[in-house]
This record gives C-alpha cells, sequence and structure tokens, in this order.
C-alpha cells in the first residue's frame, strides 16, 4: 500500500499556547492585526486545506474552539514550549501527517504551504532560512508521535534539535521572505504594512 501524499492527508496544527511574553503577557492568537485576530488570518488561509484543524492554546479555549476542529493544551504545567504543543497536536491529529505553523505569522501564502506538504514524506519537511531550521513551519508525519514521547520523556524541549535529528528535508526560503515575518511583538503590529499575500 502506498503512502499517502500529505497534500491530501494532512491534519494541521496551530501553535497558540505560549504565554506571549513580548506581548506583555497578552494571548498572542488572540491580538488584533489589521483589525483582526492573528489567529482569524492562520485560519482562513487553511481551513480549505484539511477538515482537521487543531490549535494548541492553554488559555481561552472556548475564544479558540471558533477556529478549530480540535483545540489541545499541554499535558505538563508551565508553559514547556512549542514542542509541548507539537507533542499535543500529534496525539490527537487524525491524518498521516500533521502540517505545524504559529499562531503569529499572518502573511503566509498557499504556495509555501504547498511546497512544504509537497515535500514531506517518509522524513519531516521544515522551512530552512540560511543554515537556520524554522521548526515551527514543518510538516510532520504522524507515526513519529512515538518518537517525539521517548525524546519528551528523555528532556528535549527544542523542536529544532528534535526534528534536526530526523534528517527532515529542508524548504528553502530567503532569509527575508516576508511571508515567514512573526507579528510577535506590539511594534510589529503597530508598524506592519506589508502586503497581504493570501494567493490561492
Amino acid at each position: 500500500m502506498s503512502t499517502p501524499s500529505p497534500i491530501n492527508a494532512c491534519s494541521i496544527l496551530l501553535l497558540a499556547g505560549g504565554r506571549g511574553q513580548r506581548m506583555g503577557g497578552r494571548d498572542k492568537g488572540l491580538v488584533l492585526w489589521h483589525e483582526r485576530p492573528l489567529i482569524a488570518w492562520l485560519h482562513d488561509l487553511v481551513r480549505p486545506l484539511s477538515d482537521d484543524l487543531i490549535i494548541s492554546c492553554n488559555r481561552n479555549q472556548a475564544q479558540y474552539a471558533a477556529y478549530a476542529d480540535q483545540v489541545v493544551a499541554d499535558d505538563d504545567t508551565g508553559f514547556q514550549g512549542p514542542l509541548a504543543g507539537i507533542r499535543a497536536g500529534l496525539k490527537v491529529a487524525r491524518h498521516p501527517y500533521m502540517l505545524v505553523l504559529p499562531c503569529d505569522a499572518p502573511m503566509l501564502d498557499r504556495a509555501l504551504l504547498t511546497d512544504l506538504m509537497m515535500l514531506a514524506g517518509d522524513a519531516p519537511a521544515v522551512v530552512r532560512q540560511g543554515q537556520y531550521l524554522e521548526p515551527l513551519f514543518s510538516v510532520i508525519p504522524c507515526w513519529l508521535r512515538s518518537q517525539l514521547e521517548n525524546a519528551w520523556l528523555a528532556g528535549e524541549r527544542s523542536p529544532q534539535r528534535w526534528l534536526r535529528s530526523l534528517d527532515p528535508r529542508p524548504l528553502v526560503c530567503p532569509d527575508q521572505d516576508a511571508r515567514l515575518a512573526n507579528m510577535n511583538t506590539p511594534e510589529l503590529l503597530d508598524t506592519s504594512k506589508i502586503k497581504q499575500y493570501h494567493g490561492n
């Protein structure tokens, strides 16, 4: 039996479970950007791509539920970081692959996501800028959930280090690719006037 392509077999995980430290403690995914919550921009982009849209959040679950098919929270308290959200997402993902995205990248476009999903297979696919992997823009085969669980129990908390250990397939993007910009500070939210890239 052939392995399904990630392009039509992807759950999607939006990570919104952080402390929001650079936002003064505000829940980043619910902060307004161009008069809409950041999570709404991501929801509108990815909603047509999957019937299994998961949001990882550790507060305001009722508000996030309006944008998701499933809402998950970290098993461990204390905001353990994005790998905890990936771990929670993998536990409930219904498809063979899971596309992972941060909630604060509203300028992503469909072309980048399609390229990333097409690249995945028996190994994860991850965006790379220069020599640096961007693990929060990745596609992870869900059969790796047990591998992640073992790494987590061994103390791993770095999504970049964990993904590097799996010899991922890189999607190389320019260092200044505006589509990957994180709107994660009040200054960026107030000053960003960059064109929206939401192509079909």
